[in-house]
Protein backbone atom coordinates (compact mmCIF):
# COMPACT_ATOMS: atom_id res chain seq x y z
CA UNK A 1 0.00 0.00 0.00
CA UNK A 2 1.50 3.31 -1.13
CA UNK A 3 1.00 6.23 1.24
CA UNK A 4 -0.22 9.46 -0.29
CA UNK A 5 0.91 12.11 -1.05
CA UNK A 6 4.19 11.10 -2.69
CA UNK A 7 6.99 13.65 -2.59
CA UNK A 8 9.13 13.80 -5.75
CA UNK A 9 10.23 17.44 -5.63
CA UNK A 10 13.49 17.06 -3.72
CA UNK A 11 15.28 19.67 -5.83
CA UNK A 12 13.08 22.40 -4.34
CA UNK A 13 13.64 21.20 -0.78
CA UNK A 14 14.19 17.96 1.11
CA UNK A 15 12.46 16.69 4.25
CA UNK A 16 14.41 17.04 7.46
CA UNK A 17 16.17 13.78 8.27
CA UNK A 18 15.05 12.59 11.75
CA UNK A 19 18.71 12.16 12.71
CA UNK A 20 19.31 15.80 11.86
CA UNK A 21 16.33 16.92 13.94
CA UNK A 22 17.55 14.86 16.91
CA UNK A 23 20.95 16.55 16.76
CA UNK A 24 19.34 20.00 16.74
CA UNK A 25 16.83 19.68 19.56
CA UNK A 26 19.17 20.29 22.55
CA UNK A 27 20.27 23.61 21.02
CA UNK A 28 16.73 24.97 21.20
CA UNK A 29 16.40 24.25 24.90
CA UNK A 30 19.25 23.32 27.25
CA UNK A 31 22.23 24.45 25.12
CA UNK A 32 20.78 27.78 24.04
CA UNK A 33 23.78 30.10 24.41
CA UNK A 34 25.04 32.66 21.92
CA UNK A 35 28.15 31.32 20.19
CA UNK A 36 29.67 34.82 20.39
CA UNK A 37 29.41 34.91 24.21
CA UNK A 38 32.97 34.20 25.32
CA UNK A 39 32.63 34.70 29.08
CA UNK A 40 30.57 31.71 30.23
CA UNK A 41 29.81 28.05 29.67
CA UNK A 42 26.57 28.62 27.76
CA UNK A 43 28.43 30.50 25.06
CA UNK A 44 31.37 28.09 25.08
CA UNK A 45 29.13 25.07 24.44
CA UNK A 46 27.33 26.85 21.62
CA UNK A 47 30.61 27.90 20.08
CA UNK A 48 31.97 24.34 20.31
CA UNK A 49 28.86 23.01 18.56
CA UNK A 50 29.32 25.54 15.76
CA UNK A 51 32.97 24.62 15.31
CA UNK A 52 32.16 20.91 15.27
CA UNK A 53 29.62 21.51 12.50
CA UNK A 54 32.07 23.70 10.62
CA UNK A 55 34.61 20.86 10.70
CA UNK A 56 32.11 18.33 9.35
CA UNK A 57 31.18 20.58 6.44
CA UNK A 58 34.81 21.37 5.69
CA UNK A 59 35.62 17.65 5.68
CA UNK A 60 33.04 16.83 3.01
CA UNK A 61 34.34 19.43 0.54
CA UNK A 62 38.01 19.02 1.59
CA UNK A 63 38.35 22.59 2.88
CA UNK A 64 39.94 24.07 5.99
CA UNK A 65 37.54 24.87 8.81
CA UNK A 66 38.37 28.59 8.72
CA UNK A 67 37.18 28.68 5.09
CA UNK A 68 33.56 27.83 6.01
CA UNK A 69 31.38 30.94 6.49
CA UNK A 70 27.79 30.47 7.69
CA UNK A 71 25.00 32.42 5.97
CA UNK A 72 21.20 32.34 5.90
CA UNK A 73 21.16 30.15 2.79
CA UNK A 74 22.50 29.71 -0.72
CA UNK A 75 20.89 32.90 -2.03
CA UNK A 76 22.85 34.95 0.49
CA UNK A 77 25.98 32.89 -0.21
CA UNK A 78 25.68 33.57 -3.96
CA UNK A 79 25.16 37.27 -3.29
CA UNK A 80 28.10 37.47 -0.90
CA UNK A 81 30.37 35.58 -3.28
CA UNK A 82 29.53 37.46 -6.48
CA UNK A 83 28.86 40.95 -5.14
CA UNK A 84 31.53 40.70 -2.47
CA UNK A 85 34.30 39.52 -4.79
CA UNK A 86 33.32 41.85 -7.63
CA UNK A 87 33.33 44.88 -5.36
CA UNK A 88 36.64 43.94 -3.73
CA UNK A 89 38.47 43.29 -7.03
CA UNK A 90 36.83 46.04 -9.09
CA UNK A 91 40.12 47.90 -9.43
CA UNK A 92 41.39 44.91 -11.45
CA UNK A 93 38.43 44.80 -13.84
CA UNK A 94 34.67 44.72 -14.14
CA UNK A 95 33.83 41.63 -16.21
CA UNK A 96 31.95 38.64 -14.80
CA UNK A 97 31.38 35.46 -16.81
CA UNK A 98 28.42 33.21 -16.06
CA UNK A 99 25.82 30.97 -17.73
CA UNK A 100 22.15 31.62 -18.65
CA UNK A 101 21.08 28.38 -16.92
CA UNK A 102 22.31 29.47 -13.48
CA UNK A 103 20.02 29.74 -10.47
CA UNK A 104 18.16 33.05 -10.19
CA UNK A 105 20.24 33.89 -7.11
CA UNK A 106 23.23 34.12 -9.47
CA UNK A 107 21.47 35.64 -12.48
CA UNK A 108 19.67 38.36 -10.51
CA UNK A 109 22.84 39.17 -8.57
CA UNK A 110 24.73 39.60 -11.84
CA UNK A 111 21.92 41.76 -13.20
CA UNK A 112 22.17 44.00 -10.11
CA UNK A 113 25.90 44.36 -10.68
CA UNK A 114 25.32 45.13 -14.35
CA UNK A 115 23.22 48.11 -13.30
CA UNK A 116 26.24 49.30 -11.33
CA UNK A 117 28.51 49.22 -14.37
CA UNK A 118 29.83 45.65 -14.37
CA UNK A 119 29.98 43.76 -17.66
CA UNK A 120 28.22 40.39 -17.63
CA UNK A 121 29.19 37.82 -20.26
CA UNK A 122 26.90 34.80 -20.69
CA UNK A 123 28.40 31.61 -22.09
CA UNK A 124 26.34 29.50 -24.47
CA UNK A 125 25.13 26.03 -23.51
CA UNK A 126 24.52 23.05 -25.77
CA UNK A 127 21.30 21.01 -25.91
CA UNK A 128 22.38 19.20 -22.74
CA UNK A 129 23.08 22.40 -20.81
CA UNK A 130 26.87 22.06 -20.92
CA UNK A 131 29.16 25.01 -21.54
CA UNK A 132 32.03 24.91 -24.05
CA UNK A 133 35.31 25.39 -22.18
CA UNK A 134 36.91 26.73 -25.37
CA UNK A 135 34.36 29.55 -25.39
CA UNK A 136 35.21 30.21 -21.76
CA UNK A 137 38.90 30.54 -22.62
CA UNK A 138 38.13 33.00 -25.42
CA UNK A 139 35.79 35.01 -23.20
CA UNK A 140 38.39 35.69 -20.50
CA UNK A 141 40.27 38.93 -21.01
CA UNK A 142 42.25 41.41 -18.91
CA UNK A 143 39.08 42.90 -17.43
CA UNK A 144 37.68 39.56 -16.20
CA UNK A 145 37.63 39.20 -12.41
CA UNK A 146 35.17 36.37 -11.74
CA UNK A 147 33.63 33.28 -13.34
CA UNK A 148 30.47 31.75 -11.80
CA UNK A 149 29.25 28.37 -13.07
CA UNK A 150 26.99 26.06 -11.05
CA UNK A 151 28.20 22.54 -10.38
CA UNK A 152 24.91 20.81 -11.23
CA UNK A 153 21.74 22.33 -12.63
CA UNK A 154 18.68 22.44 -10.39
CA UNK A 155 16.22 21.78 -13.23
CA UNK A 156 17.86 19.36 -15.65
CA UNK A 157 20.58 17.91 -13.39
CA UNK A 158 23.43 18.45 -15.86
CA UNK A 159 26.87 18.40 -14.20
CA UNK A 160 29.34 20.94 -15.61
CA UNK A 161 33.07 20.19 -16.15
CA UNK A 162 33.91 22.07 -12.97
CA UNK A 163 37.47 20.80 -12.61
CA UNK A 164 38.35 21.96 -16.14
CA UNK A 165 36.62 25.32 -15.62
CA UNK A 166 38.53 25.79 -12.37
CA UNK A 167 41.82 24.91 -14.03
CA UNK A 168 41.24 27.49 -16.79
CA UNK A 169 40.41 30.17 -14.22
CA UNK A 170 43.42 29.33 -12.08
CA UNK A 171 45.78 29.50 -15.05
CA UNK A 172 44.45 32.96 -15.91
CA UNK A 173 44.39 34.22 -12.32
CA UNK A 174 40.59 34.58 -12.32
CA UNK A 175 38.42 33.82 -9.29
CA UNK A 176 36.01 30.92 -9.74
CA UNK A 177 32.69 30.63 -7.89
CA UNK A 178 30.35 27.66 -8.11
CA UNK A 179 26.86 27.20 -6.74
CA UNK A 180 27.08 23.57 -5.58
CA UNK A 181 23.74 23.48 -3.77
CA UNK A 182 22.22 20.64 -5.79
CA UNK A 183 25.46 18.68 -6.03
CA UNK A 184 26.34 18.54 -2.32
CA UNK A 185 25.58 15.15 -0.87
CA UNK A 186 24.96 13.67 -4.33
CA UNK A 187 28.41 13.73 -5.93
CA UNK A 188 31.92 14.13 -4.43
CA UNK A 189 33.13 17.72 -3.98
CA UNK A 190 36.75 18.70 -3.48
CA UNK A 191 37.44 22.44 -3.62
CA UNK A 192 41.16 21.94 -4.21
CA UNK A 193 40.83 19.32 -6.91
CA UNK A 194 38.11 21.43 -8.55
CA UNK A 195 40.18 24.64 -8.28
CA UNK A 196 37.22 26.43 -6.69
CA UNK A 197 37.73 29.75 -4.87
CA UNK A 198 34.14 30.31 -3.69
CA UNK A 199 31.41 27.68 -3.22
CA UNK A 200 27.78 28.15 -2.15
CA UNK A 201 25.96 25.43 -0.18
CA UNK A 202 22.55 25.07 1.47
CA UNK A 203 21.33 22.68 4.17
CA UNK A 204 17.71 22.25 3.09
CA UNK A 205 18.72 20.64 -0.21
CA UNK A 206 20.41 17.78 1.67
CA UNK A 207 17.94 16.86 4.43
CA UNK A 208 18.97 19.68 6.76
CA UNK A 209 16.98 22.69 8.03
CA UNK A 210 15.89 25.66 5.95
CA UNK A 211 17.45 29.06 6.55
CA UNK A 212 21.10 28.05 6.87
CA UNK A 213 23.81 28.05 4.22
CA UNK A 214 27.54 28.21 3.75
CA UNK A 215 29.96 30.11 1.59
CA UNK A 216 33.37 28.51 1.21
CA UNK A 217 36.00 31.23 0.80
CA UNK A 218 39.51 30.08 -0.13
CA UNK A 219 42.08 31.26 2.41
CA UNK A 220 45.32 30.51 0.52
CA UNK A 221 46.72 29.98 -2.96
CA UNK A 222 45.14 32.49 -3.41
CA UNK A 223 43.68 34.11 -0.30
CA UNK A 224 40.30 35.38 -1.51
CA UNK A 225 38.73 38.54 -0.16
CA UNK A 226 35.12 39.68 -0.43
CA UNK A 227 33.38 42.85 0.69
CA UNK A 228 30.85 41.99 3.44
CA UNK A 229 27.23 42.55 2.46
CA UNK A 230 25.94 42.61 6.07
CA UNK A 231 27.61 44.87 8.63
CA UNK A 232 27.47 44.72 12.40
CA UNK A 233 29.54 42.75 14.88
CA UNK A 234 32.13 41.25 12.58
CA UNK A 235 31.06 37.62 13.02
CA UNK A 236 32.38 34.86 10.75
CA UNK A 237 35.86 36.34 10.34
CA UNK A 238 34.24 39.64 9.41
CA UNK A 239 32.64 38.24 6.27
CA UNK A 240 29.09 37.91 7.62
CA UNK A 241 27.86 39.69 10.74
CA UNK A 242 24.91 38.42 12.77
CA UNK A 243 24.17 36.09 15.67
CA UNK A 244 24.78 32.54 14.53
CA UNK A 245 21.80 30.19 14.14
CA UNK A 246 23.30 27.48 16.34
CA UNK A 247 20.54 24.83 16.09
CA UNK A 248 20.47 25.03 12.30
CA UNK A 249 24.26 25.05 12.06
CA UNK A 250 24.34 21.88 14.16
CA UNK A 251 21.74 20.37 11.83
CA UNK A 252 23.74 21.39 8.77
CA UNK A 253 26.81 19.68 10.21
CA UNK A 254 24.83 16.51 10.91
CA UNK A 255 23.39 16.52 7.39
CA UNK A 256 26.90 16.73 5.98
CA UNK A 257 28.11 13.97 8.29
CA UNK A 258 25.33 11.67 7.07
CA UNK A 259 26.10 12.56 3.46
CA UNK A 260 29.78 11.79 3.95
CA UNK A 261 28.93 8.34 5.27
CA UNK A 262 26.08 7.42 2.94
CA UNK A 263 26.54 9.38 -0.30
CA UNK A 264 27.97 6.58 -2.42
CA UNK A 265 25.29 3.99 -1.59
CA UNK A 266 22.47 6.53 -1.58
CA UNK A 267 23.44 7.97 -4.96
CA UNK A 268 23.50 4.50 -6.48
CA UNK A 269 20.06 3.75 -5.03
CA UNK A 270 18.68 7.01 -6.43
CA UNK A 271 20.25 6.38 -9.83
CA UNK A 272 18.56 2.97 -10.06
CA UNK A 273 15.20 4.41 -9.00
CA UNK A 274 15.53 7.32 -11.44
CA UNK A 275 16.27 4.97 -14.35
CA UNK A 276 13.37 2.75 -13.28
CA UNK A 277 11.08 5.78 -13.41
CA UNK A 278 12.32 6.93 -16.82
CA UNK A 279 12.21 3.49 -18.40
CA UNK A 280 8.78 2.81 -16.95
CA UNK A 281 7.36 5.98 -18.49
CA UNK A 282 9.25 6.00 -21.80
CA UNK A 283 8.50 2.35 -22.65
CA UNK A 284 4.76 2.86 -22.19
CA UNK A 285 4.46 6.29 -23.80
CA UNK A 286 5.78 7.40 -27.18
CA UNK A 287 7.36 10.80 -27.81
CA UNK A 288 9.04 11.11 -24.40
CA UNK A 289 12.28 13.12 -24.40
CA UNK A 290 14.98 13.45 -21.75
CA UNK A 291 15.99 17.01 -20.88
CA UNK A 292 19.61 17.38 -19.81
CA UNK A 293 22.64 15.17 -20.26
CA UNK A 294 21.93 11.41 -20.36
CA UNK A 295 25.02 10.55 -18.29
CA UNK A 296 26.56 13.71 -16.80
CA UNK A 297 23.59 14.35 -14.54
CA UNK A 298 22.65 14.16 -10.88
CA UNK A 299 21.60 10.66 -9.79
CA UNK A 300 18.24 11.88 -8.45
CA UNK A 301 17.19 14.13 -11.33
CA UNK A 302 14.74 13.27 -14.10
CA UNK A 303 13.43 16.03 -16.35
CA UNK A 304 11.36 14.86 -19.29
CA UNK A 305 9.12 16.29 -21.99
CA UNK A 306 6.02 14.21 -22.74
CA UNK A 307 4.93 15.59 -26.09
CA UNK A 308 1.24 16.51 -26.43
CA UNK A 309 0.82 16.43 -22.63
CA UNK A 310 0.66 19.88 -21.03
CA UNK A 311 2.77 19.81 -17.86
CA UNK A 312 0.32 21.86 -15.79
CA UNK A 313 -2.57 19.65 -16.84
CA UNK A 314 -0.61 16.53 -15.93
CA UNK A 315 0.28 17.88 -12.49
CA UNK A 316 -3.31 18.95 -11.83
CA UNK A 317 -4.54 15.43 -12.51
CA UNK A 318 -1.91 13.94 -10.17
CA UNK A 319 -2.33 16.05 -7.06
CA UNK A 320 -1.22 13.14 -4.87
CA UNK A 321 2.25 13.25 -6.49
CA UNK A 322 4.50 16.28 -5.88
CA UNK A 323 6.51 17.10 -8.99
CA UNK A 324 7.26 20.40 -10.71
CA UNK A 325 7.58 22.04 -14.10
CA UNK A 326 10.61 24.14 -13.20
CA UNK A 327 12.57 25.75 -10.38
CA UNK A 328 10.74 26.38 -7.09
CA UNK A 329 12.51 29.72 -6.91
CA UNK A 330 10.63 30.94 -10.00
CA UNK A 331 7.32 29.19 -9.36
CA UNK A 332 5.49 32.52 -9.13
CA UNK A 333 6.23 33.06 -12.81
CA UNK A 334 3.88 31.79 -15.53
CA UNK A 335 6.70 31.89 -18.06
CA UNK A 336 8.19 28.61 -19.32
CA UNK A 337 11.48 27.49 -17.78
CA UNK A 338 14.35 29.76 -18.81
CA UNK A 339 16.71 26.79 -18.40
CA UNK A 340 14.82 24.70 -20.93
CA UNK A 341 14.66 27.72 -23.25
CA UNK A 342 18.43 28.09 -23.01
CA UNK A 343 19.05 24.49 -24.11
CA UNK A 344 16.91 25.07 -27.18
CA UNK A 345 13.66 23.27 -26.40
CA UNK A 346 10.77 24.17 -28.71
CA UNK A 347 7.83 26.06 -27.27
CA UNK A 348 5.69 22.93 -27.51
CA UNK A 349 8.14 20.81 -25.52
CA UNK A 350 8.69 23.60 -23.00
CA UNK A 351 5.05 23.36 -22.01
CA UNK A 352 5.26 19.57 -21.80
CA UNK A 353 8.25 19.25 -19.47
CA UNK A 354 8.13 18.05 -15.88
CA UNK A 355 10.83 17.52 -13.26
CA UNK A 356 11.04 14.60 -10.86
CA UNK A 357 13.41 15.04 -7.91
CA UNK A 358 13.96 11.74 -6.14
CA UNK A 359 15.10 11.63 -2.54
CA UNK A 360 16.40 9.62 0.38
CA UNK A 361 12.99 8.52 1.62
CA UNK A 362 11.38 7.48 -1.66
CA UNK A 363 10.57 3.81 -2.23
CA UNK A 364 10.29 1.48 -5.22
CA UNK A 365 6.56 1.23 -4.55
CA UNK A 366 6.22 5.00 -4.88
CA UNK A 367 8.14 4.94 -8.15
CA UNK A 368 5.94 2.18 -9.56
CA UNK A 369 2.80 4.07 -8.50
CA UNK A 370 4.12 7.23 -10.15
CA UNK A 371 4.88 5.40 -13.40
CA UNK A 372 1.36 4.00 -13.46
CA UNK A 373 -0.25 7.39 -12.79
CA UNK A 374 1.90 9.37 -15.26
CA UNK A 375 1.19 6.89 -18.05
CA UNK A 376 -2.53 6.72 -17.25
CA UNK A 377 -3.05 10.48 -17.00
CA UNK A 378 -0.83 11.30 -20.00
CA UNK A 379 -2.82 8.95 -22.21
CA UNK A 380 -6.08 10.56 -21.13
CA UNK A 381 -4.74 14.05 -21.83
CA UNK A 382 -3.56 12.94 -25.26
CA UNK A 383 -7.00 11.57 -26.06
CA UNK A 384 -8.25 15.16 -25.87
CA UNK A 385 -5.41 16.54 -28.03
CA UNK A 386 -6.34 17.13 -31.72
CA UNK A 387 -2.63 17.52 -32.55
CA UNK A 388 -1.83 14.11 -31.12
CA UNK A 389 -4.68 12.45 -32.98
CA UNK A 390 -3.46 13.98 -36.24
CA UNK A 391 0.09 12.84 -35.49
CA UNK A 392 -1.06 9.27 -34.91
CA UNK A 393 -3.13 9.04 -38.10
Amino acid sequence: MVRSPIYLDNHSTTPLDPRVLESMLPYFTSIFGNAASKSHEFGWKAEQAVENARAKIAHLIKADTNEIIFTSGATESDNLAIKGASEYYRTKGNKIITVPTEHKAVLDTCEALQRKGFEIKFLNVDRYGLIDTEELKKSIDDSTILVSVMTANNEIGTIQPIKEIGRICKERGILFHTDAVQAAGKIPLNVNDMNVDLMSLSAHKMYGPKGIGVLYIRSKKPAVRVVPQIDGGGHERGFRSGTLNVPSIVGFGKAFEIAANEMESESEKLRIMRDRLYNGISTQLDHVYLNGHPELRLPNNLNIAIEYVDADSLMMTMKEIAISSGSACTSASVEPSFVLKAIGLSDDLLRCSVRFGLGRFNTDEEIDYTIKKVVEKAKKIRELSPAYRVRMQ
